[in-house]
């Protein structure tokens, strides 16, 4: 049996956990074009290493390598795309059942369909792990990251479709007191478009009230998790690392970028291991360098070793099957491997990497401004507008039809 590149790495910690960084509704569309290009000779190692990462078969016999899986609203823009007619005639049916709803809420209506479905797909691997694995996390809007009204009711909406359906919520400071609420009501949740020390505490903070509440209250809360998202190479290319550093004449190698990235969240997750707190860092935006005879993908090397979900999208893992032979063996004390400390003195001269770093970088008021995040958030809302207008879109052409 040849072993996949990601079930290489989860043997460095058997409690490590793979999820799929997508909707469940594309993968067989997806591993069939993989395999479809696959080079001569890996065609059947390609098929059996990706129908244990996830089989619809085995998923309904409550099994699959993939831990759970992760959606955002460019994903499931993606999911819509990938069966147009489909949803076309999905957006029709629940304008039809909903005369008074609006563009925007016949769009939400067909987001939380998505999400159900994803979450179906996979829900006995929830029952037959009794909720340890088999999660699917739904988005709250990204356009509202500030609203906490907006966005609880989301949450609550989210939540009612499925037992397995894990609420993913922004890292602003309305978007943590959304998560406490809902960790109170024992309701799972994800915290996303998170990069920084300081937004890792403040969830920690916010989960640790929430279970207090929820114990105060009898909840049973044996099937309720907590994953904090860290966006790797996000952190580092789309926020204001690089032109920090330009402006004061400070000259950042690619590695060293991502040995800040690797700082953070290194930070946190021992932090998080060291006070025992429950929930688990999610390692996601990760990036495979391959010049066609050598390959490495440091988001994954550098934590081997370490208790963490790595949620991988379709793109990453394709990178990954197409190098395996040339990435290097994954080492499990990697985890353990301390920042260079000169390093960590030449970022520091970065207010964005202070921000990122210390545990007080930032005020819980400044999350949503940080550049990562900013960046993240408005990539995140233009996808979603891009969903509305396809439902407008479908919408105008059920009334054309109609006439």
């Amino acid at each position: 049996m040849v072993v996949h590149v990601l079930e290489k790495l989860v043997a460095t910690n058997p409690a490590a956990e793979v999820w799929w960084d997508s909707s469940p509704l594309v993968f067989e569309t997806w591993k069939q074009s993989m395999l479809a290009r696959a080079p001569d000779g890996k065609r059947a190692d390609w098929q059996a290493q990706l129908a244990r990462l996830f089989d619809p078969a085995l998923a309904l016999a409550g099994e699959m390598g993939f831990g759970g899986a992760t959606t955002n609203p460019p994903l499931s823009l993606q999911a819509i795309q990938n069966d147009p007619a489909f949803w076309t005639e999905e957006i029709h049916r629940i304008a039809s059942r909903n005369p008074q709803a609006d563009v925007e809420r016949v769009y939400w209506l067909t987001y939380l369909e998505t999400a159900r479905c994803g979450a179906e797909m996979i829900l006995p691997v929830y029952h037959a792990s009794k909720g340890r694995r088999g999660h699917v996390s739904g988005q709250v809007d990204p356009r509202f990251v500030s609203d906490y009204d907006r966005m609880l009711a989301q949450g609550l909406e989210l939540a009612a479709l499925s037992p397995n359906l894990m609420v993913k919520i922004p890292g602003s400071a309305e978007g943590y007191r959304v998560i406490e609420e809902l960790t109170a009501r024992g309701i799972s949740t994800n915290n996303t478009t998170s990069f920084t020390v300081p937004q890792y505490m403040a969830c920690m903070a916010a989960v640790s009230r929430g279970l207090d509440r929820a114990w105060a209250a009898g909840l049973d809360m044996s099937r309720w998790r907590s994953v904090i998202t860290h966006m790797s190479a996000r952190l580092g290319n789309v926020g204001d690392l690089k032109a920090q550093a330009e402006a004061r004449g400070i000259v950042l190698s690619p590695d060293e970028i991502i040995d800040a990235e690797m700082a953070v969240m290194k930070r946190a997750y021992h932090h998080g291991r060291a006070s025992g707190h429950p929930s688990k860092m999610l390692q996601c935006s990760m990036r495979v360098v391959d010049d066609g005879t050598t390959a490495r993908c440091r988001h994954l090397a550098d934590l081997a070793g370490g208790d963490f979900v790595y949620t991988c999208p379709p793109g990453f893992i394709a990178q990954l099957m197409q190098a395996e032979d040339r990435l290097p063996a994954f080492d499990a004390s990697a985890i353990d491997r301390e920042p260079d400390a000169a390093l960590i003195a030449k970022l520091r001269q970065l207010p964005y990497f202070r921000q990122a770093y210390d545990f007080d970088g930032m005020a819980p008021e400044e999350f949503s401004q940080f550049g990562a995040f900013a960046t993240t958030a408005t990539e995140f809302a233009a996808a979603t507008r891009k969903t509305v207008d396809f439902v407008a879109r479908a919408m105008e052409s059920a009334q054309t039809r109609a006439a």
